[in-house]
């Protein structure tokens, strides 16, 4: 079988590209999965490049995403065999072998059954981006932030996560206020539901204030650093902000202000470590009332043959959208 293959060369180099590999290569135990569709993630562009936060060992085989049918698994396994499964987060991708190979082998807890009126491809447009938009999400609602509460910013917003947190919020009823550094997609995010697009700099503001002039219910941030601490300091009393990005920056520097004087809650989002009850529980409402309306609208298709140069687009930032994966 053939997956993307990353591994450093004699010259201290990574390499990548498709090579043909084993069942034999894949980790020990649990259950094997027959892969039919992966995606492409900023994090598997980073594990593309042999990052050693994400790969941990090579050679690696990257792709934090799967779906597929079950081949085999250990007599306990409650999913039957042959039956359609997701897997997403864990370790997946990083800590072992991915999505992007025709076979995948991991522990049971990690599968999870397509939902009905989910088709594999869908799971896989959605992914853990639609997955981590969904949590966020969840979290706004938690902190009963409504859609009478006022404006959502979502930064980042024609990335993966930000684009399916704009078309989620959007169809729950929201005001979403998108945030970008790509002025030409205005008339997708808009299309996508955005009631206004801003300059990823007009969510900063002045970096020497603790505090900003009251803007949002809530937000949704896909890139940290500056961006999320002015989406912070933006947010009215009692609000929230659900954090599960760092593309901009991994630092965080303000005042307790925001937090002591307004109330204001941050909510940080794992999708890797979301335990299996919630993970499901989230998959059925992306599978049900959550479902995005212009799924398809949102992904580009490719192969693992015509990975490289969207590899190249992602690490670049030149990304719109979701990039579905056709494996076999």
């Amino acid at each position: 079988m053939q997956a993307m293959y990353v591994e450093r060369i004699l010259d201290g180099k990574i390499h990548r590209g498709l090579r043909d590999v084993t069942v034999d290569d894949l980790p020990p135990g649990g259950a094997l999965v027959d892969v039919e569709w992966s995606s492409l993630n900023y994090k598997d562009g980073l594990a593309a490049e042999g990052h050693p936060g994400v790969a941990r060992r090579l050679p690696h085989v990257p792709g934090i995403d799967a779906a597929g049918y079950l081949r085999s698994a250990p007599s306990d396994c409650p999913i039957a065999i042959g039956s359609p499964v997701i897997v997403t987060g864990y370790e997946l991708g990083a800590g072992q072998w991915g999505g992007w190979c025709e076979q995948i082998r991991v522990p049971v807890e990690w599968l999870v059954p397509l939902p009905p009126n989910l088709t594999l491809r869908e799971s896989m447009i959605l992914g853990t981006a639609g997955f981590t938009a969904a949590q966020c999400v969840r979290a706004l609602q938690r902190h009963d932030i409504r859609p009478d509460s006022g404006p959502i910013a979502v930064s980042g917003a024609t990335g993966g996560v930000g684009c399916l947190a704009v078309v989620l919020l959007h169809q729950l009823g929201y005001e979403v206020v998108a945030s970008t550094g790509k002025p030409n997609a205005a008339g997708w995010l808009k299309s996508l539901g955005a009631a206004q697009v801003v300059d990823r700099a007009a969510l900063c503001g002045d970096p020497q204030r603790p505090l900003l002039p009251v803007r949002f219910a809530g937000g949704v941030d896909t890139v940290g650093s500056e961006t999320l601490s002015g989406m912070i300091r933006s947010t009215q009393p009692h609000g929230c902000v659900a954090a599960c990005g760092l593309v901009g920056g991994h630092d965080l520097a303000m005042s307790v202000y925001p937090f002591i004087l307004r109330g204001v809650s941050l909510d940080g989002i794992t999708s890797s470590l979301c335990p299996a009850g919630p993970r499901t529980e989230i998959w059925q409402l992306l599978a049900g009332n959550w479902k995005p309306k212009p799924l398809d609208s949102l992904a580009q298709e490719t192969s693992l043959v015509g990975l490289e140069p969207h590899i190249v687009a992602i690490l670049a930032g030149e990304v719109r959208g979701r990039i579905v994966v056709r494996v076999p």
